[in-house]
């Protein structure tokens, strides 16, 4: 995959959700962002804030689909899906969950993207959180397109 194309320091959980919401109307049906980072790292508190601003619904209830997988949702031109695969063991069960038709035909958020192994779309954008004791910080990677679009993106 390509480097590193902006890295941007986020403060709290409101600078997440900003961000998420200045991303959310650049999405089209077909994206797919990969959210990576270890536990904590802020990758469902982006999701979240990201469909909520997608649905134009800030107090939509967004589980996280720790257990369920998959948490789909409908907005007025694609449907998102949201899933954690934290608890896939093999990429073989990435294919059971129906991706490979989300990944062409849905705004996909993918959390641990590491399980999908040679599943992971090559077009995704990558979106590495680290944190750190007083702020995080995200690190997104793609292709030229993705820099085309998103390289404006500040917090």
């Amino acid at each position: 995959m390509s480097p590193s194309f902006l890295s941007l320091t986020l403060a709290d959980a409101d600078a997440t959700a900003r961000l998420a919401g200045l991303l959310a109307p650049r999405l089209t049906a077909g994206d797919t962002i990969l959210l990576e980072g270890d536990i904590g790292a802020g990758k469902t508190t982006f999701a979240r804030a990201l469909i909520r601003a997608r649905l134009r619904s800030p107090q939509e209830d967004v589980p996280s689909p720790t257990f369920t997988l998959v948490q789909t949702y409908v907005a007025d031109d694609a449907e998102i899906w949201h899933c954690d695969l934290y608890r896939l063991t093999d990429p073989q069960e990435v294919l059971e969950l129906g991706l490979d038709d989300a990944f062409a035909q849905a705004i996909c958020l993918i959390e641990w993207p590491d399980r999908l192994g040679p599943d992971a779309p090559k077009g995704a954008l990558l979106c590495h959180f680290s944190a750190f004791p007083d702020h995080h910080v995200l690190h997104l990677t793609g292709s030229a397109a993705w820099q085309d679009r998103l390289g404006d993106l500040h917090v």
